[in-house]
């Protein structure tokens, strides 16, 4: 191999790897930014603890 073609194929490699490396730093942020809303959706829906034995029986009368 040459070295006009070996220059090509390692520019080419630079690339693509610069690209992924874009892409995993987006999909981080991304990420980030549902862990976020996530967090803060849950701390929205947490109300008060329901009584402990509502709910367990039901009365059924035959």
């Amino acid at each position: 191999m040459d070295i006009a073609a070996m220059s090509v194929v390692m520019a080419n490699s630079q690339v693509r790897s610069q690209a992924s490396l874009a892409v995993m730093v987006n999909v981080k942020n991304l990420m980030q930014q549902q862990g976020i809303q996530l967090t803060e959706m849950l701390q929205k829906s947490v109300g008060e603890a329901p009584h402990p034995s509502l709910g367990k029986s039901i009365d059924i009368q035959v």
